[in-house]
């Protein structure tokens, strides 16, 4: 019998991981759409189709459920960037990335906001575990874009004594924070004009760094 190991370290047979993950699908669109709060676990019964027994087989209750959807969400959207950063090293670059979330959010008109940050805002206050999850995979997404910060650095475009630590923070927060004001307009233009900003700074350094090697040489 072919088995799959849970996140837990379960050994699942073939069938047990597609209820599983059934189960978790089911929940991340729920409590993407809904909130955590408002889903109950008679609303993921019922999206997805499985008995109350089969639920609390791969789950104790609503608070392992949210964490498996943490790490849900945070799979697809750590993959995501890593795919539309991983080889990002001009400011162009940058830009496009900017472009493509901002356009794929304003197919929602913003209403959901980023996944993981509505997850953070519901869940870090009770659940450590989730928030620390969720700490992790935010310091993993602001690696991603410190990568690209110190390529810029490494190839010229950017002052060697800019820290680029720094200025990830200040992206991230830009976006997070772009997102959420979407969220709340259900308008894309208020994340467009955050992420703009960030990188409108971003762009000044790099301006002012030609300058002043224009008049070194």
């Amino acid at each position: 019998m072919t088995t799959t190991e849970a996140p837990d370290g379960r050994r699942l047979t073939t069938r047990g991981a597609k209820t599983r993950a059934r189960i978790v699908t089911a929940a991340a669109e729920l409590m993407y759409v809904k909130g955590v709060g408002a889903t109950t676990l008679d609303d993921v019964l019922a999206a997805s189709g499985v008995s109350k027994s089969q639920l609390y087989h791969h789950f104790a209750g609503k608070d392992a459920l949210v964490r498996a959807v943490v790490a849900h969400f945070g799979e697809h959207v750590i993959q995501r960037e890593r795919d539309a950063l991983g080889h990002v090293s001009t400011i162009a670059g940058l830009r496009r990335w900017r472009d493509a979330l901002v356009q794929n959010n304003s197919l929602r008109h913003g209403a959901y906001g980023c996944a993981l940050g509505s997850l953070a805002s519901e869940v870090s206050d009770h659940d450590d575990l989730a928030r620390r999850a969720l700490a992790e995979l935010f310091t993993e997404w602001q690696k991603l874009l410190t990568g690209v910060l110190r390529r810029l650095q490494d190839g010229g475009a950017l002052p060697p004594e800019v820290a680029v630590d720094q200025l990830a923070t200040g992206l991230m927060g830009a976006l997070q924070g772009g997102y959420l004001l979407a969220q709340t307009a259900r308008d894309v233009t208020p994340m467009a004009t955050s992420i703009d900003m960030a990188l409108a700074h971003i762009e000044s350094l790099a301006a002012g760094h030609v300058e002043s090697q224009e008049r070194r040489s």
